[in-house]
């Protein structure tokens, strides 16, 4: 049996299927962090200082629901034998999330001033609900990747392929609200708009996840050799001592970091892309199409190549820094363009290097789980991906206190409309390019001195968890 699951090979049809749990994931993902918060500062017009802090505290939740989940997923149930141990978890999160983001667009009341709290009690009840959601579809799909493809080829090979169907996924989470919707003008509002947008975006996610149920089923194999480790085991490990025995290992903690830093870029600068189109290029916002859709071509056009790279190389952690830093390259100028094509040719070639870093996430953490594997004896593939996710969760907060910061500083106004100082204008170009650039040298300074799985090292490993069986 242990021969059997280690060597079983997965046709490209069945990766396909796998990635469109990424097709899902990362529309979702870029559309509310896009609109989300550009959606309640400047046309309802709350309070930033409200919106912080109701991002902050979805975060907070956010950060302890995720390894809880992934804890709590991670033991066999009854359906376990019959269904497998991330299966039945994909289906409960991924049929009704795309409804939850449809929520965030219909708040009870659009009232900034009298009605402030109740838009403050919305927005943070149903950013929750999404993220419970997205955490238990999220923690189990990318736990499965680990447990289902076990060779370092095909996990390169799945990752490539996903990250191509999440590609999609970002495509149209980025180009179609933008042309659903429209932005407020002096006091005209167009508040149904958004609640369009977030209707037709919830369609498209849940046909996406339909086609990604074939894929998101465990061999029978994998389940058996799973539920025969667990009736081995003598006792359960507790949250805190897998939380502990995590916090322990370097590896883990490198990744965390870069991961953390690599997510507050991503946040902060995609959520800029509306205020920079409208405050500083003013601009209509169905000009930030273009910006989305060049950074998406950048994506799909080096794919293939860090693909190709990442398997000439065969050293994943050389590939994600190479990635990381040249991210950090092409960000800093688009800090000083105010010329619309220039941003558009800049975020072509921020999506080369995002492609780089989106091909490596999957295998280096496979890699970090793998290692834990080794040091444990367990296979705890969701309480690890929990973790994970509680690390990505920090760059929502990071995201939502630089905007409340900087725009208090600089003196962003929502009720000045286009006539915003100049020093606002810089501050959304710092908050779109220079801040987030900053985030992701840090996290690849982390990364570069204390991440020490080798090629020889995560190779090891892999013989060592065929042996164990596990």
């Amino acid at each position: 049996m242990e021969k059997d699951v280690l060597d079983i090979k997965h046709s490209k049809l069945d990766m396909v299927s796998y990635g469109f749990n990424s097709f899902s994931r990362e529309l979702l993902r870029i559309a509310f962090t896009t609109f989300g918060f550009f959606f309640y500062e400047t046309e309802l017009g709350l309070n930033v200082w409200l919106i912080a802090l109701a991002y902050t505290i979805f975060a907070i939740y956010n950060m302890i629901n995720d390894p809880i989940i992934g804890y709590f997923t991670n033991r066999p149930f009854k359906f376990t034998k019959k269904w497998g141990r991330r299966f039945p978890w994909i289906l409960l999160g991924g049929l009704p999330w795309g409804f939850t983001y449809m929520l965030i667009f219909t708040p009870p009341t659009y009232d900034p001033v009298g009605g402030a709290w109740i838009l403050f009690a919305w927005l943070l009840f149903t950013t929750c609900l999404f993220d419970t959601f997205h955490s238990i579809l999220f923690v189990n799909f990318q736990s499965l990747f680990v447990d289902k493809y076990r060779s370092v080829q095909e996990r390169r090979s799945a990752s490539g392929i996903y990250i191509m169907i999440g590609v999609i996924g970002v495509a149209i989470g980025s180009i179609v609200p933008p042309i659903l919707f429209k932005t407020s003008v002096g006091t005209t509002h167009y508040y149904s708009s958004f609640a369009f947008q977030g209707l037709i975006v919830a369609i498209i996610t849940f046909v996406g996840f339909a086609l990604a149920i074939p894929g998101s089923r465990e061999d029978r194999v994998t389940i058996d050799l799973y539920l025969v480790s667990q009736n081995e085991e003598r006792e359960r490990t507790s949250f805190f001592k897998s939380l502990w025995e995590a916090l322990r290992q370097r590896p883990f903690i490198a990744f965390m970091a870069f991961y953390l830093l690599y997510q507050s870029l991503v946040e902060t600068m995609q959520a800029s892309v509306q205020y920079t189109v409208k405050y500083s290029l003013k601009m209509p916002s169905s000009a930030s199409t273009l910006i989305f859709a060049a950074f998406l071509v950048g994506v799909l056009i080096s794919t293939p190549f860090w693909t190709r790279y990442s398997q000439k190389v065969k050293n994943n952690k050389k590939v994600m820094l190479i990635a990381g830093f040249l991210l950090a390259a092409v960000t800093i100028p688009i800090t000083f363009y105010r010329i619309y094509f220039l941003i558009v040719f800049e975020m072509l070639l921020w999506g080369i290097a995002m492609g780089g870093f989106w091909i490596m996430i999957f295998p280096v953490s496979a890699d970090v789980i793998d290692n834990a594997i080794v040091a444990t004896k367990r296979r705890e593939e969701g309480v690890y991906t929990g973790f994970q996710q509680f690390f990505g969760r920090v760059g929502i907060i990071i995201q939502a206190l630089t905007f409340a910061i900087v725009h208090d500083i600089t003196g962003f106004n929502v009720i000045l409309g286009l006539a915003q100082p100049e020093s606002a204008i810089w501050g959304i170009h710092f908050h779109q390019a220079l801040i987030p650039a900053i985030f992701i040298i840090i996290g690849g300074l982390v990364f570069w001195k204390w991440y020490k799985l080798t090629p020889e090292k995560v190779q090891a490993n892999q013989e060592k968890i065929k042996e164990m069986g596990i």
